[in-house]
Parts: C-alpha cells; sequence; structure tokens
C-alpha cells in the first residue's frame, strides 16, 4: 500500500507542531530554572517543573469533570437546561435500575471472592514445593487484557442447539453428563453472575501475590508462639495469620472496589450490556455515544465518580495511618 505524503501532510504539520511545542516548553522551563534566585532556588524549580504539570492536569481532569458535572444538567443535545431529570430518569427507570443493581451486585462479589480465593489460594500454597509453579499459574491470567479474557470466556460459555457439536466448554461439560445446552449468557441473573466469574479469574492472582506477601511478612516467632499455645490450624488463620495481614486485604478489597466500579471491557466484549447485564460504565457508553443521550451519560459519569471518591479517600486516609 503506498504512502500517500499529500493526503497525510496535514497530520505531519500537527506532529511538527506538537513536537516543536513540546521543544519550546521545556526549552522555556531550562531557561527558567537556570536564572532562578539562588536563594529560593529549591522553591523556584519545584515551582517551575510543577507548572506544566498541573496545567496539564487542569486541562484533562479538572475542565473535563467541571464540563462532564454540567452536561449531566442538560438535555440529551446538551442545549436545554433539565436540571435533575436526568438523575431522575437514573432512580426511577426500570432500566437504568437494573444497571445500578448489577453494579451493586459487582460491587459486592468481587472483591468479596477475589479477596477469598486469594488468601485461600495463597495460604494453601505458603512454603510448599510448587509455590513458585502455583503462583505463575494463577496470575498468568493478569497477562491478558479484559477483552481478551471476555473473548476466551465467550468460547467457554458458547452455545449450539441441541443436534449441533458443543464448541462451549461449559455446555458440553453439560451435555457429557446428559444435560441440555444453555445459553448461559442470555438468562438473568445468572448471566451477571457467569461475568463476575471471568473478573474473579482474572484478579485472583493479583489478590494471591499481594497477600502471600503479607503472609509471608508475619514474624516467625508469633507463629511459633502460636503453635507451642496448641493453636490448631483453623484458629492460626483467623486469629494469628488473618488479624497479621489486615492492612493488605484491606488494599486488595479496594483496589477491586475501585476497578469493579469502573468495569467496562468485559460486560461490552461478552454481552455488550443486553440481558440485563449492563452496567454503569458500559450504560454511559451508551447513552453518551450510541444513543445520543449526552446528559444521561454525564449523570452516569458524576453518579460513578461519586462512588469512586469515598473508596479513594479511604484507601488514602488508611496509608497515611501506615506511614
Amino acid at each position: 500500500m503506498d504512502f500517500d505524503f499529500a493526503a497525510e501532510q496535514p497530520k505531519l504539520v500537527q506532529l511538527l507542531i506538537g513536537v516543536a511545542a513540546f521543544l519550546v516548553v521545556v526549552a522555556v522551563i531550562l531557561l527558567l530554572v537556570d536564572r532562578a534566585p539562588m536563594r529560593r532556588r529549591a522553591w523556584s524549580h519545584a515551582t517551575i517543573l510543577l507548572l506544566p504539570a498541573l496545567a496539564l492536569l487542569g486541562i484533562g481532569l479538572v475542565v473535563p469533570a467541571v464540563r462532564t458535572t454540567l452536561l449531566s444538567f442538560m438535555s440529551g443535545d446538551g442545549r436545554d437546561w433539565v436540571g435533575l431529570d436526568n438523575y431522575a430518569w437514573m432512580f426511577t427507570q426500570p432500566e437504568a435500575l437494573t444497571v445500578l443493581r448489577n453494579t451493586l451486585i459487582w460491587v459486592l462479589l468481587v472483591p468479596l471472592l477475589v479477596t477469598t480465593v486469594g488468601l485461600v489460594y495463597a495460604v494453601l500454597v505458603d512454603r510448599t514445593r510448587f509455590e513458585p509453579v502455583a503462583k505463575s499459574l494463577v496470575f498468568l491470567p493478569m497477562a491478558i487484557s479484559f477483552v481478551g479474557a471476555g473473548i476466551i470466556w465467550r468460547f467457554v460459555y458458547a452455545y449450539r442447539a441441541d443436534d449441533q457439536d458443543q464448541i462451549g466448554l461449559l455446555n458440553q461439560l453439560v451435555v457429557s453428563m446428559g444435560g441440555q445446552p444453555q445459553q448461559w449468557l442470555q438468562e438473568p441473573p445468572l448471566n451477571t453472575l457467569f461475568l463476575i466469574v471471568v473478573m474473579v479469574w482474572i484478579q485472583a492472582g493479583f489478590a494471591t501475590v499481594v497477600l502471600s506477601a503479607a503472609i509471608k511478612g508475619i514474624p516467625a516467632e508469633i507463629i511459633e508462639a502460636a503453635r507451642l499455645d496448641g493453636a490448631s490450624p483453623v484458629q492460626m488463620f483467623f486469629r494469628v495469620t488473618l488479624p497479621s495481614i489486615r492492612s493488605a486485604v484491606i488494599v486488595v478489597l479496594v483496589t477491586q472496589s475501585i476497578g469493579t466500579l469502573k468495569l467496562f471491557d468485559i460486560v461490552r466484549t461478552m454481552t455488550g450490556g443486553q440481558f440485563d447485564t449492563s452496567v454503569i460504565a458500559n450504560e454511559m457508553y451508551n447513552q453518551a455515544f450510541r444513543y445520543g443521550e449526552t446528559g444521561k451519560g454525564a449523570a452516569l459519569a458524576v453518579f460513578l465518580f461519586v462512588l469512586v471518591t469515598p473508596i479513594v479517600i479511604y484507601q488514602i486516609r488508611q496509608r497515611r495511618e501506615v506511614r
């Protein structure tokens, strides 16, 4: 395929302009740093170096956040002021309530299941001969993108009619045991649980690595003292291991909660939000970019931001307490 220089010339010019602007900014920063007063050089350097980052932060985050908040009070075309109508739609219409219900299910189940699976797995393989291999196996799905994992599990849940050969692993197992193939991704509310399995499969490796490292950080003296006192394995787990790794457990729970709230890829890839499986991030995309309802999409975005903010604040406070 031949490269058409004339057709691509505007893009190349824009690229050159961007590179030139970047070089000018760098040159100005270096010049200001060099000429900063000696007595206040530290503060001057910090201010000069931070200003570009703060400007980009404002342009990339603050301005879009303010504009999105304003759009959430506007009509679908962004021209008329509708007040709280978009928020009323979110909490009154059946399709929007289904989205909120699904998001709540995801947020309640995914962090709990991921943490539980990771913790149990980390305890079982701790200090065993095959620990490195076991951790590698459970961590492998983390190397796969959410889209890739969604495609893989679509084949796992794939459905064919009774008179056809099943290509889906799950339906093949059901048929081999004398059952009937099922359309797993089209039967609410179970289809949401089948999507949650994918998320747990991906994130269990992260939880295992974090919690396993925390378990190895427990002082040997505490473990030995508990054993000398006659503590059983169950008592060791609930009275020694779990309290000792409390901070790591919180980190996993918080991280998974934030990731689950903004989940988009798995739902989009596997069902497209159909069959009552949509979540806030997916519905935000649909309303804003597919249906042309920018006001409703912006309202969902603002609501998602409100949900994530308390979790982020809690995580920041936890880190400060640890320090």
